[in-house]
């Protein structure tokens, strides 16, 4: 198949994380999401957790108002975060997996196991018309459950890859970009729109980006860090440089 251009969404998430450690409202993450925007991205994704760690119900009203690209909402499947969404009609929501002792998201979502209730949470969403993702491990069961409940796209949680390649452990990390690989195919075999994130730097990004079969990457927390050296903007931009050459 013809590799399409492969997509951006950068997370903003620890913009409101550096922001809540003092308080305030410096920096603000909906500047940067314009900024990023700017310089690229080809949409924004922040995750509105149930303690509100980082970003806020207010940073989701300024997002909506101020973006031209779309918003990847992040979210658990509760039924508050439900009528948020529903609020706002994001352009995509996607469904992630939350423990309030996790650092970050540490797994995928189980939707094999919870494939009768998910389906039913989703259904409202598909009728405000939003792109509505899962993510998930590349595990051939959870894939088939996101096809199972009509949930259209799935992100593929990249942690495991990016934790090897960071370590040093190359044999690991050729397991792991095998499974990415094996699942995006697959998935892409059974008609849905395979996204990649969690974990990726402008080391490890290029082999994920060059399978032709995924239509967009996640990427935030070292795009957020490489700011602080770089600039956001050249930050993106650099990152959608390693994508882009991965590509051809």
């Amino acid at each position: 198949m013809t590799a399409d251009k492969l997509r951006l969404g950068v997370n903003i998430d620890h913009v409101a994380t550096i922001r809540n450690a003092r308080g305030g409202d410096n920096p603000d993450p909906v500047r940067a999401a314009v900024m990023a925007e700017a310089a690229g991205a080809d949409g924004i994704t922040a995750h509105l957790r149930e303690d509100r760690r980082h970003i806020v119900d207010a940073d989701i009203d300024g997002l909506m108002a101020a973006l031209t690209v779309p918003l990847n909402f992040e979210m658990a499947a509760t039924d508050e975060m439900q009528a948020i969404a529903l609020r706002h009609k994001p352009h995509a929501i996607c469904l992630v997996p939350e423990k309030r002792e996790e650092r970050t998201t540490e797994g995928g979502l189980d939707v094999a196991g919870n494939d009768n209730a998910l389906a039913a949470y989703i259904a409202p969403f598909r009728d405000i018309g939003a792109r509505v993702s899962m993510f998930i491990a590349a595990d051939r069961a959870q894939v088939d459950a996101c096809l199972r409940i009509g949930a259209p796209v799935i992100e593929l949680h990249a942690g495991a890859y990016a934790d090897a390649w960071a370590e040093g452990r190359w044999d690991d990390r050729d397991v792991e970009l095998a499974k990415i690989a094996d699942m995006t195919a697959y998935a892409h075999s059974l008609g849905l729109e395979v996204h990649v994130g969690h974990g990726l730097t402008y080391d490890s990004v290029g082999p994920v980006a060059a399978l032709p079969q995924v239509a967009e990457l996640n990427i935030g927390h070292f795009i957020i860090g490489e700011a602080i050296f770089q600039g956001l903007g050249p930050a993106v931009t650099e990152m959608r440089r390693h994508m882009d050459e991965a590509r051809k």
